[in-house]
């Protein structure tokens, strides 16, 4: 079994999470990525997505991002990220009102990297929805 290592989720309405964890997965923005401890150093950008982090207990926990940045480090991993909620207070209507909101975002861009960033996010925000399988 693997070892725990300090962990926190902060968004910036409060702190979410503060507890040792064995393993967090990532959804970065090159990529998902899986910390232990003793993983190596680095900081991340981090997309919306599905963060699932496995306390010390052995209990796992899954909070909706919508990105920030990961920071690894000899101390933790830290996530500071923009929204972060708890997967069970999600709702469809939320995850359907954003996609809705991304949309026109796509259909209102004015220049070629307005609409790629919007459709980006759109994609992203169809991901969490069908990982959350609304």
């Amino acid at each position: 079994m693997a070892d725990p290592f300090p962990f926190e989720l902060v968004s910036p309405e409060r702190l979410l999470l503060s507890e040792p964890a064995l393993s967090v997965v990532v959804p970065g923005s090159e990529g998902e990525f899986e910390v232990l401890k003793n993983h190596a150093p680095f900081m991340a950008t981090i997309k919306p997505g599905v963060v699932v982090v496995t306390l010390a207990s052995g209990q796992a926990q899954r909070f909706f991002v919508r990105g920030g940045f990961a920071d690894v480090n000899a101390n933790g991993l830290t996530i500071l990220a923009e929204q972060a909620i708890p997967v069970e207070s999600l709702n469809a209507e939320d995850i359907a009102s954003q996609i809705r909101d991304a949309e026109e975002d796509v259909t209102d861009a004015r220049d070629d990297a307005s609409k790629t960033a919007a459709a980006t996010r759109l994609a992203q925000l169809k991901d969490v929805q069908a990982v959350l399988g609304h």
